[in-house]
């Protein structure tokens, strides 16, 4: 059993992450959704946790943990809110971008801050014409001396206007992926602004904003790699962060579960518990059942990841499409056990399935981990 089994350190870092999720985010989080608070400090109480630099190296004053982890990190957190977890992992997918990319005096410019979230990242690759479609993308950066300047914007970013640092892809050469460079850019450089709060479905606790940049003078010191690496950088970048959204809808589909289960044992029609109901029994069996092979999917792919395998991106892409649609399903099944009490936002189901809905369309639509998979497929 031992190799499909957490270890002993595994299982202390589940636990820490789930007190801190049950002291910290479960009881706030419907406050938080309803009124669309930011919750800048529990964030950053997640940081002094080590929270904020999962998978930063310890040189970089990480906390050097694999991608099985940071899912179950990730997963631990989403059981009080799938929205601030998804927000916590945008800022560790750009940190590790910069730990893992950036050169010596990059690192020492912005991690120390990063580590503690006394700044935070956002990434920035989505583009108002371009999302599925990245290497289309048109945000220009032209070399002057030792700057860029960058001219585009991007679109549906996480934390956009809050936070502090932007890792941005940007053109820097010809058409397609070999003509993308990965920048950093701070929120007080002077060109960049920010659109309107976007009003979204679900994730009301974190805010997402359009990025525009209008001749924004970005030193070449502050680019991650050589140019023409950015798409590759993003890429990398993204195989982390499906897990990590995949652990999110993990952990969200086992609140809505476990909701569930407690709600139809209390809830009597017909002169008994439904869950005395062999319908209501078959469903919650096949809800278990699809969101443990979806975990041990994740949970598989995330070991790929952190060990570098060669199939990694596959194994990322499919875990991510099985989780966020298992996710979402498992979801909306236990709003119909509750019934039309589950509609009600006295309840929490309702912010699950809102908030687990946009996990199938970013870091890559399933369609597109469709795609990935499909082509990797016939490579073979």
């Amino acid at each position: 059993m031992t190799q499909f089994d957490l270890t002993d350190e595994q299982r202390e870092i589940q636990e820490l992450a789930r007190r801190f999720t049950a002291d910290r985010i479960t009881p706030f989080a419907a406050e938080w959704d309803e009124k669309h608070v930011f919750p800048r400090d529990t964030i950053r109480e997640a940081a002094e946790l080590g929270f904020a630099a999962i998978y930063v190296s310890e040189e970089s004053g990480g906390i050097a943990l694999g991608r099985l982890e940071a899912a179950l990190i990730m997963e631990a957190m989403a059981y009080g809110c799938p929205s601030t977890s998804a927000f916590i992992s945008i800022h560790n997918m750009a940190s590790w971008m910069i730990d893992r990319f950036g050169d010596a005096d990059v690192k020492a410019r912005y991690l120390p801050d990063l580590v503690t979230m006394a700044r935070m990242a956002s990434y920035c690759l989505t583009e108002p014409g371009s999302g599925s479609d990245a290497a289309a993308l048109k945000t220009r950066a032209v070399r002057d001396g030792d700057h860029y300047v960058v001219s585009g914007s991007k679109q549906f970013i996480s934390g956009g206007g809050e936070n502090e640092v932007y890792v941005t892809m940007v053109r820097t050469g010809e058409e397609g992926p070999k003509g993308i460079s990965c920048l950093v850019i701070d929120k007080d450089t002077p060109g960049v602004s920010f659109g309107a709060n976007e009003r979204k479905l679900g994730w009301h606790s974190q805010p997402t904003r359009q990025v525009t940049f209008d001749n924004v003078r970005v030193p070449v010191a502050n680019r991650l790699g050589a140019e023409g690496e950015g798409f590759r950088i993003a890429m990398m970048g993204l195989d982390g962060g499906r897990l990590n959204i995949g652990a999110c809808s993990l952990g969200g589909a086992q609140r809505c579960l476990d909701e569930a289960v407690a709600y139809v044992k209390d809830r009597r029609q017909f002169g008994k518990a439904i869950a005395e109901f062999q319908n209501t029994q078959f469903t919650l069996a096949d809800m278990a059942t699809e969101l443990e092979a979806a975990r041990a999917l994740l949970y598989l792919a995330a070991a790929k990841v952190t060990g570098g395998a060669p199939d990694k991106t596959r194994f990322a892409a499919m875990a991510k499409r099985l989780a966020t649609d298992t996710g979402s399903s498992v979801v909306d099944r236990a709003l119909q056990l509750h019934g039309g009490y589950g509609y009600l936002m006295d309840y929490p189901i309702e912010r699950f399935w809102r908030d687990l809905r946009v996990h199938s369309i970013l870091e890559g639509t399933n369609q597109v981990m469709r795609m990935i998979v499909g082509r990797e497929l016939l490579k073979a």
